[in-house]
C-alpha cells in the first residue's frame, strides 16, 4: 500500500469513526408508547403526563432526553440520592430509561403528548 493511500484509508476510517459517534445516539433512543406504559409507576409523583400535581416533584413533560436519561441513571446506579427515586430507579434497565425519557420529551409541559395519545 502506498504511503498516500494509507493517509487516505485512515482519513476515511475517522470520518466515519465521527459521524457514527454523533449518530449513534438517535439508534439507542427509546420507545415513548412503550414508555408511556413503563412510566406508570411515575404517575403518582410525576402525574399522568408529567405534571406533577405538587410543587415537591418535579414536571418531567418536555424535559430533553438525554437530560432524563442522565438523572435517572444517577438515580438507579447511586450517583445522585434520593429516598423517593432510589427504590423505584433501581431495577430499570437502559432501555426502560430511554423508553421512559422518550416518552416524557414527547410531551409539552402543559400535559398533552405531540406522539402518544
Amino acid at each position: 500500500m502506498k504511503p498516500q493511500s494509507a493517509k487516505t484509508s485512515w482519513a476515511l476510517l475517522m470520518a466515519i469513526a465521527v459521524l457514527l459517534a454523533v449518530i449513534a445516539p438517535a439508534f439507542g433512543a427509546g420507545d415513548p408508547q412503550v414508555g408511556a406504559t413503563k412510566a406508570i409507576t411515575c404517575t403518582g409523583c410525576h402525574g399522568p403526563q408529567g405534571v406533577s400535581p405538587n410543587d415537591l416533584w418535579p414536571n418531567l413533560a418536555g424535559q430533553q432526553p438525554r437530560y432524563l436519561v442522565k438523572q435517572m441513571k444517577a438515580f438507579r446506579d447511586g450517583t445522585r440520592a434520593d429516598p423517593m427515586m432510589g427504590p423505584f430507579s433501581r431495577n430499570l434497565s437502559d432501555q426502560d430509561i430511554e423508553d421512559i425519557a422518550a416518552w416524557y420529551a414527547s410531551l409539552d409541559c402543559q400535559g398533552e403528548s405531540d406522539e402518544v395519545q
